[in-house]
Order: structure tokens, then sequence, then C-alpha cells
């Protein structure tokens, strides 16, 4: 069946425009019906969340500590990923032709085919590959990064748009589980709220010093 070209150049404009639509008319409508000052706040971690180095570990508890419902900014955060996601689905060939998109897009996929330890483990689990991927709350693990692993190792765009919706929502909420868990500790015990906090950020230290030295070790041996 033959698409007439006005068709396809309408399909196009769809494909483009649509999630930035959805996106923007859902982050608004959940903006509209929180209170007071929650709406600016509310707005403000959404943006944030596109600019590195932020994430969903910290834009997320910082939503709750805000006084934002853990649900609500565990969604919020998802969606957006989400919303990524489908935007590079319809999108991916067009987004590498976009400033700043694209470079970012042609950056990571020339780290993932020189570095053959960097996102191979992720080929034989492929969807599950991709769904923790987008769980981990590390730097660069969300829907963007994770649409493009996905098309490095070989997956369907619409499998990794799932991947990536399923780890996007189970990995927000188990953020905003555990920092809502954290927040009460802190309101009824100060103390114990502070050690747990220090417990968890030695244990992120030792993982970023544990995985700097492997990267340097592999620069050491090329």
């Amino acid at each position: 069946m033959n698409i007439k070209p006005e068709s396809k150049t309408f399909i196009n404009l769809a494909k483009f425009f649509i999630p930035f639509i959805i996106g923007l008319g859902v982050v608004g409508s959940v903006s509209f019906l929180l209170e007071g000052n929650l709406q600016f706040k509310f707005l403000s971690l959404i943006s944030g969340y596109f600019f590195p180095p932020l994430g969903k570990e910290t834009i997320i508890p910082a939503g709750i500590i805000a006084g934002i419902n853990p649900i609500v900014m565990a969604f919020s955060i998802a969606f957006v990923d989400i919303i990524v996601a489908l935007f590079l689905v319809w999108n991916y060939d067009l987004a590498k032709k976009i400033p700043l998109i694209g470079n970012f897009i042609g950056k990571v996929e020339t780290i993932g085919r020189k570095s053959s330890s960097k996102y191979n483990w992720m080929k034989p689990l492929r969807f599950i590959g991709i769904m923790l991927f987008v769980m981990v709350p590390f730097q660069g693990s969300g829907g963007l990064v994770g649409s493009i692993v996905g098309r490095l190792i070989g997956m369907k765009p619409w499998n990794i748009f799932f991947a990536i919706s399923t780890g996007a929502v189970a990995g927000c909420l188990m953020i905003a589980y555990f920092a809502d868990v954290i927040l009460s500790i802190f309101i009824r015990n100060f103390l114990l709220g502070l050690l747990i906090i220090l417990i968890i950020l030695t244990i992120c230290i030792m993982f970023l010093a544990y995985k700097t030295m492997i990267k340097n070790n592999n620069n050491k041996l090329k």
C-alpha cells in the first residue's frame, strides 16, 4: 500500500509532535492539581530531570521532601522517561540530527561500539537487561540512554519502549518508597535517619571508586 507524500508528511509531523503534546499535557495537568507553591516546585523538579547530573535518584527524593506525594513524584519522573522513549521510537534518526541531542546520541553510540564490556552484559538479557539498566538509580540510566543502548544491542524499537517503560515505573517507585521511608525515619529519629543516609552515601562512593578503578585499569591495558 502506497502512502501519499502529503499523508507521509502529516504522519511524520504527528510522530514528532505527539510526544511533546502528551508530555506537556500530562505534566501540566498534574501540576494544575497540586496545591499552592507545590506547582512551581513540581515543574522545577521535572525540568531539572533533563539536565545532568540530576537524575531520578535525586529528583524524586527532593520532590518528596518538598511535600509532593511519593506516588505522584515517582510516576511523573517515570512518565518523562516513557515519553522520551516514545519520541525516540518514532524519531530516532531525526533526533540524531538535532543539536546537542544528536551529539549525545553519537557519543553514547561511539562509546558502546568501542567498549566491548560496557553494554555487552545486556545482550543475552535484552528486554530484562534494558529494564534493569533503566531501573538502576545512577546517572545516565534513563529513557534516552536506555533507548540508545537498546538499539546498540539490536532490540526492536517497540521492545525497547516497553522495557524502558517497565524499568522506569519499577525503578521510580522503588526510589520513592525508600525515600519516603527514610524521610519518615528522619522525622521520628534524626540521628538514625542521618546514619542511614551516611551508610547509603558510603556505599555509593565505594561503588563509584570501584567503577573508576576498573575503568582506569582497562585504559592501562589498551
